[in-house]
C-alpha cells in the first residue's frame, strides 16, 4: 500500500510543471508526512487545467458515513497473494467503490516521493522511495469523488492512490504492492475521459523499478502529525547505488531545507523549496 508521501515543492513550481493554476484561495501546506486524512494537491479530469486540494483517503459518494480508501488495488480482488508476476485482470473496474471512478473520475496525485514500510514490520522499518535523475514532483494514478455529510450537509472531495503489484526494487525493501506512477507523456491521457477503458487498465503497471531508488529511514514518521525535514535523514544506504564510491570522497547535498556534509550513499534527496 502507499498511506505517507512527502511534497514539499513551491505552488509556482507545480503549476509549472503540470501546466495548471492553483485558485487564489489555494490553502496548499507543504509536508513531509502527507498521512490519510490530510488535504493534498491532485489535478483532476474534471479541472484538468486546475489544482486542487482534496482528502487523502476516498469516501465513495454512496457512503452512508464517513470512511478512507486511501489505496485501490488494480487487480481488485484478483491476486490475493500480490504475486509480482500478475497479468491477469483488473478487477478495478468491477469494485463497487471504484467501478464508475476508474472510468470518469481520475486525478494525478502529486508527490516528491511517498513512504513505504516492509511487509511485516510496515512502519517500524520505513523508507523513502523516490524517483531518479531528480523526477520530482511527479504523479500517482488516482481516482477521486465526492461525499455529502448528511448531517452537516458539507461536501467533501477525496481521492484513493492506485496501487499494482512490486516492481523488483519495491520486493527488495521488501513490500508487496507499489503504487502506480504515471510517465510524463500519459498524464493527461490519465485524465482524457475519452480514453477506452483498456487503455486506461494499461497503464496500472509498475514504475520501472531502475528509474527508482530508496533508503531506510527513522520510525517516528509512522506519527502522522510529525512533521520536518529531519523525517527523511537517512538511517542506512540507499538499495542501489548510484554513483561511483572511487572517484568521490564526499559529497554535499542539500535535503529539503536541510544542508549536510555528509558520507557518500547517505545524503537527503535534493528538493528546491
Amino acid at each position: 500500500m502507499c498511506g505517507r508521501y512527502v511534497l514539499v515543492q513551491k505552488i509556482e513550481l507545480i503549476e509549472k510543471r503540470f501546466n495548471v493554476t492553483a485558485p487564489a484561495d489555494f490553502a496548499y501546506r507543504p509536508s513531509y508526512n502527507i498521512s490519510p486524512g490530510n488535504y493534498a494537491p491532485v489535478i483532476t479530469s474534471e479541472n484538468p487545467r486546475q489544482l486542487d486540494l482534496f482528502r487523502f483517503g476516498m469516501i465513495p459518494f454512496w457512503a452512508k458515513k464517513p470512511m478512507a480508501l486511501i489505496n485501490a488495488r488494480s487487480e481488485g480482488d484478483h491476486n490475493a497473494e500480490d504475486h509480482p508476476g500478475y497479468s491477469g485482470a483488473k478487477g478495478i473496474i468491477t469494485k463497487p467503490s471504484f467501478r464508475k471512478p476508474i472510468r470518469s473520475q481520475r486525478c494525478l496525485v502529486i508527490a516528491d516521493c511517498f513512504i513505504e514500510g516492509t511487509t511485516k514490520e510496515k512502519l517500524s522499518k520505513p523508507y523513502v522511495v523516490y524517483l531518479r535523475e531528480g523526477e520530482r514532483p511527479f504523479a500517482f494514478a488516482g481516482i477521486w469523488d465526492r461525499w455529502a455529510n448528511p448531517e452537516t450537509g458539507e461536501i467533501i472531495g477525496s481521492f484513493a492512490i492506485i496501487t499494482t503489484t512490486a516492481n523488483e526494487l519495491l520486493q527488495n525493501i521488501p513490500h508487496h504492492r507499489s503504487p502506480v506512477i504515471l510517465p510524463r507523456h500519459l498524464e493527461q491521457a490519465w485524465l482524457s475521459n475519452d480514453l477506452p477503458l483498456s487503455d486506461v487498465t494499461a497503464m496500472l503497471k509498475p514504475y520501472p523499478a531502475e528509474l527508482m531508488n530508496a533508503y531506510p529511514i527513522d520510525p517516528a514518521i509512522r506519527n502522522p502529525r510529525t512533521e520536518g525535514p529531519q523525517l527523511l535523514k537517512p538511517v542506512g544506504q540507499r538499495l542501489s547505488p548510484e554513483f561511483d564510491t572511487k572517484s568521490r570522497k564526499d559529497v554535499n547535498l542539500q535535503g529539503m531545507g536541510m544542508n549536510k556534509r555528509l558520507k557518500e550513499g547517505e545524503g537527503l534527496l535534493e528538493f528546491e523549496i
